[in-house]
Formats: C-alpha cells, structure tokens, sequence
C-alpha cells in the first residue's frame, strides 16, 4: 500500500501513556461495534486465556450499560513516538476524511470525521470502558474510533493475516460505522432490534456489519483513483482479512462447528463479497445490505 508522504490527520488522540479506564461498569453501553466485537472471543483467549466460547456467551446476553464519561487525558502523559505505524495509522485516517468529506459534499451534506483514540490495555469511552480484548471498535456515543495497535500484531499472528492494506481496512471498517451514525442508519437498526427476537437482531446486525465492510470498499476506490494507494496484492490481503474474520470462520476455529442464528457479522464469503461490491462500484447505494435478500 503506496502511503508514505500523504497527509496525516489531526484527529488522532494518543491515550497509551494514560493508566487505562477504570470504573463505570462493562464495556459495551451504547452498541458499540466493529471488527473487534466479532473477534473478541480469539483475542480474549490470546491476551488473557479466556474462554472464547464463555466471551460469546457473555456477549450475547450481557446487560448494556449506561454510557460512561470519558477519562480525562492526563496532562503529565509523555509524549508517544510518532513511529511508522502510528503516522500509518493517522495517514490512513486522513484518508478516510478526505473521500468522506468529498462524497457527503457530494450529495450536499458536511462529514464531521470521527476521533480515532490510540490506546492500550483499557480506556474510558462514552460506551463503557474498552478493552484491548474488544479489539478495534467504533463508539457512536462519542463518535470515535478505538485501537490497540497491537491488534495488527493479533491479526498476523492469530489470524495469519498481514499487509498494510489489510490494516486500513479495519481502520476504514470502523469509520464506515461512523458513516452509518451520521446518515441515521444505526439508529434505525438499534430501534428495530428492541423489537426483535435475539436471531432477528443477530441478522439485522450481520446487515450493518456488512454495510460497513461495502463502505470500507467504497473508501479504498475512491482512495487509489485520487492517490493510487493500491499495489499488487493489496486487495487481496484485505480479503483475507475478511475472510479469517467471518462469523463461521470463528466457530469452526473454536468449536468446530457453526451456529448460524449466532451470527452477528456474517459469513467469511459474505465479508468478501460487500467488500468486493464497494471496491469494485465505489457507490454508497451499492452497499445497501438491508434491502437484499440474499447476502
């Protein structure tokens, strides 16, 4: 992935010097969601010998809890160095503000960009508390974007999954959730599930963790025709990601065997396929998950 030398966003607040959130319940107030939520179970079992299985179980029938303050940033902090993989992370999310910026004037509307919050360990959001074992998620009660950087080193480890371009596809995953915040779709599906049985709201939320996988492919289009960020293989190392990330993936891997109704992100050929449909058209009407019938 061609990025070297592109802007880098201001956007980014650096919380790994801060001792980490502490209080105010659970994580998980306020649906916060992303490609940490499906992973959870294999990053708990990594970092901390958890049960992925007990982490599901937990996931699915856990109370919410209310939204939280967020921590406030120690003044007395140092200062992080701005090493490769942090100006990477800012650049990729500079890009992400520059085709979201472009596409919502587009159709006449302003796109406030998303915080994104490096962390590690633990840190307060407006959703509870996260944890490294989220993984990276996205907060809509403070519109930022959350990531432990030592998550890529999950990915490869864990998931065999390497690239830098596979790591902006989380980046960009998360801020396609944001995009579903600002265009009211999020909402939507939060009051639709309060009417739903626990399966019903397992599909709807597969619909909108797939959306986000089609708007993190309609940014990559419209990323490498403005800057040409793509080289040979880039693509493909996204679609492995998405593939090691499926919902049935996870289960085989843990259990040896899927459950279907438990599904809340979709398949691993479902992931490939929006992300296609959004790289391939790089349309937002393209990726409206919840008007098809087959996935």
């Amino acid at each position: 992935m061609k990025w070297e030398g592109n802007r880098e966003s201001d956007n980014v607040e650096d919380r790994r010097s801060d001792d980490g959130g502490g209080g105010g319940g659970g994580f998980g107030g306020g649906r916060s969601i992303g490609l940490g939520t499906i992973a959870i179970a294999l990053v708990a079992s990594y970092f901390f010998g958890i049960s992925p299985t007990t982490v599901l179980s937990l996931l699915s029938g856990g109370p919410v809890s209310q939204p939280q303050s967020q921590q406030a940033p120690n003044p007395n902090r140092s200062a992080q160095p701005e090493d490769r993989q942090t100006k990477f992370v800012r650049t990729v999310l500079a890009d992400t503000e520059d085709v979201w910026t472009q596409i919502f004037r587009a159709n006449g509307k302003t796109y406030p960009p998303p915080k994104l919050v490096l962390f590690s360990g633990a840190t307060q959001t407006a959703c509870g508390t996260g944890q490294t074992a989220s993984g990276p998620f996205y907060c809509p009660g403070d519109r930022k974007v959350y990531i432990d950087l030592s998550f890529y080193q999950l990915m490869q480890q864990r998931f065999h999954v390497s690239g830098e371009f596979a790591q902006a596809y989380v980046i960009a995953h998360e801020v396609g959730h944001h995009v579903q915040n600002l265009m009211g779709i999020m909402d939507k599906v939060n009051s639709a599930e309060r009417q739903m049985s626990k399966a019903q709201a397992n599909a709807m939320s597969v619909r909108l963790e797939l959306q986000a996988d089609c708007l993190a492919g309609v940014w990559a289009f419209h990323a490498n025709q403005a800057r040409s960020i793509l080289e040979q293989g880039d693509v493909e190392g996204a679609l492995n990601a998405a593939t090691a990330i499926g919902d049935d993936a996870l289960q085989k891997q843990e259990q040896g065997y899927v459950v279907p109704d438990s599904f809340t992100h979709g398949t691993s050929a479902q992931r490939v396929h929006w992300f296609k449909q959004g790289v391939s058209s790089g349309e937002v009407k393209s990726c409206n998950t919840f008007e098809t019938k087959a996935l």
